[in-house]
């Protein structure tokens, strides 16, 4: 079969593949439910009244995220009459405030607006406009995100212009959809745009393609958007472009919502004590940019990520997690533009597979776990394996192929009794080479961004959160990090650069964390948010980051404070 057939035939299963899971769906008669939206504090909310309450949630699997808005109200409501959990005036707010913001599962009555705008706005606190009819549930709100601030670095002003919608719903309740998009103008933090430059990448952190707009900022559209069905009462699917993240720590080791959103197919079981997901995911191998963000219109090279995540909760206390995921692509040299069909099954173990086929793809595995110990406290952590020797590993001789990373942390939440004081500590290492590979396509990136940690690896850090909610709209979060990483030198490829092919590592032993250029992260966030109305909030923030290290381009420092307004979207991060 010549490269035109195969092509064909990858496209047109791919295309029937789809037609076959939208018409399972449609037949179903069971209701859906869209996914909240990735968010830092929303979430942290989520997972905080589950340690609260000392026990495991049923409703919620928390290291596979985003979590469906159903499944959230459900778990509130179960914490509501089983659990005192909302005991202080914030949490009662906290309380209402999640009902309020998925009113079509919950049907609170707080969610009612007292006084509507012209009737027929805003008759929903959290909803600028919407319906709510046997065939149609629809909640339509606009986005906007303004800031401004000051950088120590720059002679100018920095400056975020965010304008968009974001719609969600259901028809028939048998089908959920959700689509968001924006249109943003940025002149973004000097050590932000740094980051475009590393390693050429030329890459505007968690976007996709982008322009210059004036002299030093940024011009870009995000796009995000899915459906949802059922099969069974157990089994949902989702079809779309989004971000996932796997794990319960500030970073994810295995997948984190660092990169640009992404084509999905996901399918999710939730049986028993068991939570399974499939998800097969197409990402870019190379975004080909330029200083300028040109794209010389040409098609991205792309590859694919089939991801398996198995969890299970054992007692009411612990919850362990196993994953596999292999990048692949049929458009490197080795797999001769064959797309491997076995990564579509979403039951069978992917390095045998692999093994069995001779296939040159990178595969990785690992393990999660939560262990909600005691009220008020929950140890968590990761491990990742992308290829490993134990007779190496005892040898302790650095040998550069043992790569592997591993995450341990906690939660500790009403820190000394102190209502709504939360504190999490987290440690990551990541070894050199970890999450590269021989080509672009096989690498664990995206758009030439990590799928995991910020930074790639050979590194190690300790993170430091405390979140303070004194009074019910006001959020006091004070976020920090202290990395060690080893950079990579011109012409050696030291292991954190995980675009780089792994082939040319600069030695087979001897290997250790932090190896290459020595350059230290201090960086300290401290930031206060009101909420003003339902989801419509104004931020004030400071960030201090100190980069040390002998080389120029890391050793620099910066002080950056700005104020925002958001509605409807998440707060814009850059950690790192």
């Amino acid at each position: 079969m010549d490269n035109f057939d195969t092509l064909f035939y990858c496209n047109t299963l791919k295309k029937t593949g789809l037609l076959v899971y939208l018409s399972i769906g449609c037949f179903q008669t069971l209701a859906q439910s869209t996914n909240a939206t990735l968010n830092e504090d929303y979430y942290h909310w989520i997972t905080r009244y589950e340690i609260k309450a000392g026990r495991i949630s049923p409703e919620i699997f928390t290291s596979v995220r985003p979590y469906k808005r159903k499944a959230i109200v459900a778990f509130i409501d179960s914490l509501d009459k089983k659990h005192q959990v909302f005991t202080s005036k914030s949490d009662h707010f906290n309380h209402e405030y999640l009902q309020n913001d998925s009113w079509e599962w919950s049907h609170a009555v707080s969610s009612d607006s007292k006084k509507p705008f012209l009737k027929s706005l805003y008759r929903k606190k959290s909803d600028f406009a919407n319906v709510d009819q046997p065939d149609l549930d629809l909640h339509v709100n606009p986005v906007l995100y303004l800031g401004f601030g000051k950088d120590s670095r720059l002679n100018q002003s920095t400056y975020i212009n965010t304008r968009g919608v974001e719609i969600r719903g259901m028809i028939d309740k048998k089908i959920g959809f959700y689509t968001f998009f924006t249109d943003n103008q940025a002149i973004l933090p000097a050590y932000v745009h740094d980051a475009f430059s590393l390693y050429n990448n030329y890459v505007v952190p968690h976007e996709g393609f982008w322009k210059t707009y004036k002299n030093d900022g940024v011009d870009f559209f995000q796009a995000r958007a899915y459906i949802d069905f059922n099969i069974s009462k157990s089994i949902y699917m989702q079809f779309g472009n989004d971000r996932t993240f796997i794990g319960n720590g500030f970073r994810s080791l295995i997948f984190s919502d660092y990169s640009p959103p992404n084509l999905f197919l996901r399918t999710n079981v939730k049986v028993w004590k068991l939570n399974y997901m499939f998800q097969l995911n197409r990402l870019v191998a190379d975004a080909m940019g330029t200083p300028g963000g040109s794209t010389a219109n040409k098609n991205y090279p792309v590859k694919y990520m089939a991801f398996h995540h198995l969890s299970l909760n054992i007692g009411k206390k612990l919850n362990l997690g196993l994953f596999e995921s292999v990048v692949f692509t049929p458009q490197d040299t080795i797999n001769k533009n064959t797309f491997q069909l076995n990564y579509l099954n979403p039951v069978i173990f992917y390095r045998a597979t692999e093994q069995q086929g001779g296939s040159p793809d990178n595969v990785l595995l690992g393990a999660d776990f939560k262990w909600n110990a005691i009220r008020k406290l929950s140890f968590y952590g990761q491990i990742v394996i992308d290829e490993f020797v134990l007779k190496e590993l005892k040898a302790g001789t650095g040998w550069w192929a043992n790569k592997f990373a591993l995450q341990g942390g906690l939660k500790y939440i009403d820190v000394f009794n102190v209502s709504n004081l939360d504190l999490q500590l987290e440690a990551n290492l990541i070894k050199p080479y970890v999450y590269s590979h021989d080509t672009q396509y096989s690498n664990y990136s995206n758009y030439n961004q990590p799928l995991a940690h910020p930074l790639g690896a050979n590194l190690l850090e300790g993170v430091a959160i405390v979140r303070y909610q004194p009074l019910p709209k006001w959020n006091l979060v004070a976020k920090s990090f202290f990395t060690k990483i080893g950079r990579d030198t011109t012409g050696v490829n030291w292991g954190s650069d995980i675009l780089k092919n792994n082939s040319t590592h600069q030695m087979d032993y001897g290997n250790k964390v932090g190896q290459g250029v020595h350059n230290t992260i201090a960086f300290v966030d401290l930031t206060a948010s009101y909420m003003l109305k339902h989801n419509f909030f104004i931020d004030l923030k400071t960030t201090i980051r100190r980069s040390s290290s002998p080389v120029s381009l890391y050793n620099n420092s910066s002080t950056i404070t700005s104020v925002s307004l958001r509605w409807n979207i998440p707060a814009r991060n850059y950690d790192f």
